[in-house]
C-alpha cells in the first residue's frame, strides 16, 4: 500500500509552495463565499496579515538552525555514527530513525527534524537494500506525531508564557479569576499524565507502522537507484589554520565561545531562578537561546559555529518564502471571522464528551492550510477556549487535543519536510506516500486518545 500511494504522489502531489498559493486562493474563495467580506476586502485582509508573522518567522527559522547546529556538532556526530551502527536490515533501520525522529521531537522538534535527517542518512550508507524514501520519511514522523506534546509544542508554550497571547485572550482562559491570570502551565498540558500516555502509545504505533510499511529489499529504492550520492557525512568542520594570523586566532581559538556561554548561561540561570513558575518561563526565546548557547558549546570555536549555521541556512528558505503567504491566509480568516465560522460549526456538534476530538479535527484540517502551530492558536485560542469553558472541559487537555492535531496536519502537508528534503536531493512527493499511510493510522488512534483520555480529566484544571 505505502508503494502504491507512493507512486501516486510521486506523479501527483506538488511541491510544498504549491500548497501554499493553492490555500491561498482557496481561502480568498471562502472567504467572499461564507463570510460578509467583499473581494476587496479579502484582499486587503490578505495584504494586511502578510508580514504579520515575521518574528515568528524568524523564531522559527532560529528553531531549525539550532538544531542543525547541535544535530551537525562533532560530538552528536560521534553519536549518530553509534546509533547508526545498530540497525541491520531494511526494516530494523526505517523503524529506528522513526522511533528516535520521535522520541527527539519531544525535547525539540527543530533538534529532531535535522538530527533524524542525518541519522537516516548514515544508516542509508551503511544499511544494504533500504528504501531511501522510506527512511526519508520516518525521519520527519517527529513533527508528524508528538512534537507538539512536546517542550516546544507552541500552544502549550503559548498558554504557558505571560505576555505570549493577547490580554483579551488571557481573560477568556481566566473565566472571572477561574484560572489564576489566564496561565496554564505544563503541568496542567504536556506534563498530564493523560499526556504523556498519549505519546507513548503514538511512539509504539508509529513505529510499528513504519516497520510492516518497509519495502523489502527486492522492492526497494535505495539512494543509488534514486541517482543519489550520499557522499561521505554531513559533518565537515571548516579547515584549520597553519599560520593564523591575530584575526583567524580569534575564530579559531574557543575562548569567546566559552564567555558567550558563560554569559548566556547565567542569565537562563537567573531568569529561572526569579521565575515563579519555572515551567512556564519556557517559552520560545528561551529555547531557541538555550539551544544555540549549547551550539557554542559543542562546536567549540567560533570559525566551527559559524561552518554550522551557513550549512544550516539552506533549510529555512522555505519558511522565509512561504510563512508570508500564510501570514495572509490568517489575515484573511481572522478578520473575515471565517475561522469562527468554521469553529461554530464544530462547537455546535460538540458535547463534553467530543470536544477534545472536534478541536484535534479541527486543528489538523485547519493545520493543512496554515501550518503553523503558533499562528494557528493566537487565532483559535478564543473561541476554542471559550468553548471549552461553556461546555465544562479541562482546558489544559483541550491544548493538547489541539496540539495532538495540529501534528497530523503534517503528515499531508509538506511545509515542514522541506527543512531535510533539500538535505536528502527528494520531493515531498517521494515520501508523501509513506507519511499519508501514517496519517490514516494516526487519525483514529488520536481521536479515540483524546476521547478516552479526556474523561479522566475535570474542569477547569
Amino acid at each position: 500500500m505505502a508503494i502504491a500511494m507512493t507512486g501516486w504522489t510521486e506523479r501527483w502531489v506538488p511541491d510544498a509552495f504549491i500548497f501554499a498559493l493553492l490555500a491561498t486562493v482557496i481561502v480568498i474563495v471562502a472567504g467572499v463565499l461564507f463570510t460578509p467580506s467583499s473581494l476587496p476586502q479579502v484582499i486587503d485582509a490578505w495584504g494586511t496579515g502578510f508580514w504579520e508573522l515575521i518574528p515568528f518567522t524568524l523564531q522559527m527559522s532560529l528553531i531549525i538552525i539550532t538544531g542543525y547546529v547541535l544535530a551537525t556538532s562533532q560530538p552528536v556526530w560521534r553519536v549518530i555514527r553509534v546509533l547508526a551502527a545498530w540497525p541491520t536490515s531494511p526494516r530494523h533501520a526505517v523503524a529506528f530513525v522513526a522511533f528516535f525522529a520521535m522520541t527527539s521531537s519531544w525535547f525539540n522538534w527543530g533538534f529532531s527534524l535535522i538530527f533524524s535527517a542525518v541519522l537516516a542518512r548514515e544508516i542509508a550508507r551503511r544499511v544494504e537494500g533500504v528504501d531511501y524514501r522510506a527512511l526519508a520519511a520516518a525521519s520527519f514522523l517527529g513533527l508528524g506525531s508528538i512534537w507538539a506534546q512536546g517542550l516546544s509544542g507552541s500552544a502549550a508554550l503559548q498558554m504557558a508564557t505571560p505576555g505570549a497571547l493577547q490580554p483579551q485572550i488571557r481573560e477568556i482562559v481566566a473565566h472571572g479569576g477561574l484560572v489564576a491570570d489566564g496561565i496554564i502551565s505544563f503541568r496542567h498540558t504536556i506534563f498530564l499524565w493523560q499526556s504523556l500516555t498519549s505519546v507513548v502509545i503514538e511512539i509504539i504505533v508509529v513505529t510499528a507502522v513504519m516497520w510492516l510499511v518497509t519495502p523489502p529489499a527486492g522492492r526497494a529504492r535505495t539512494a543509488r537507484d534514486l541517482g543519489i550520492a550520499l557522499g561521505k557525512s554531513e559533518i565537515e568542520p571548516p579547515p584549520t589554520v597553519a599560520n593564523p594570523t591575530p584575526g583567524q586566532w580569534l575564530e579559531h581559538s574557543p575562548i569567546l565561545n566559552w564567555l558567550i556561554v558563560l554569559v548566556g548561561g547565567t542569565y537562563l540561570v537567573r531568569y529561572f531562578m526569579q521565575a515563579g513558575e519555572p515551567l512556564s518561563a519556557i517559552t520560545l526565546n528561551i529555547v531557541n537561546l538555550t539551544f544555540l548557547l549549547l551550539g557554542f558549546l559543542l562546536h567549540q570555536t567560533p570559525a566551527r559555529l559559524m561552518h554550522a549555521v551557513q550549512g544550516a541556512t539552506p533549510a529555512v528558505w522555505g519558511v522565509i518564502l512561504q510563512f508570508p503567504f500564510y501570514a495572509g491566509i490568517a489575515g484573511i480568516i481572522t478578520s473575515t471571522h471565517l475561522s469562527q465560522q468554521i469553529a461554530h460549526t464544530f462547537v455546535s456538534l460538540s458535547t463534553p464528551r467530543t470536544f477534545p476530538a472536534i478541536v484535534a479535527t479541527y486543528s489538523a484540517v485547519l493545520g493543512v492550510f496554515v501550518p503553523s502551530g503558533g499562528s494557528k492558536w493566537v487565532v483559535e485560542a478564543p473561541y476554542v477556549m471559550a468553548a471549552a469553558h461553556e461546555l465544562k472541559v479541562h482546558l489544559g487537555w483541550v491544548v493538547a487535543s489541539y496540539d495532538l492535531g495540529e501534528a497530523l496536519a503534517n503528515l499531508v502537508q509538506p511545509f515542514w519536510m522541506l527543512p531535510i528534503l533539500g538535505l536528502f536531493q527528494l520531493r515531498a512527493r517521494d515520501v508523501m506516500g509513506y507519511t499519508f499511510i501514517v496519517f490514516l493510522v494516526l487519525v483514529p488512534v488520536v481521536l479515540v486518545l483524546v476521547t478516552l483520555l479526556g474523561a479522566t480529566l475535570s474542569y477547569p484544571l
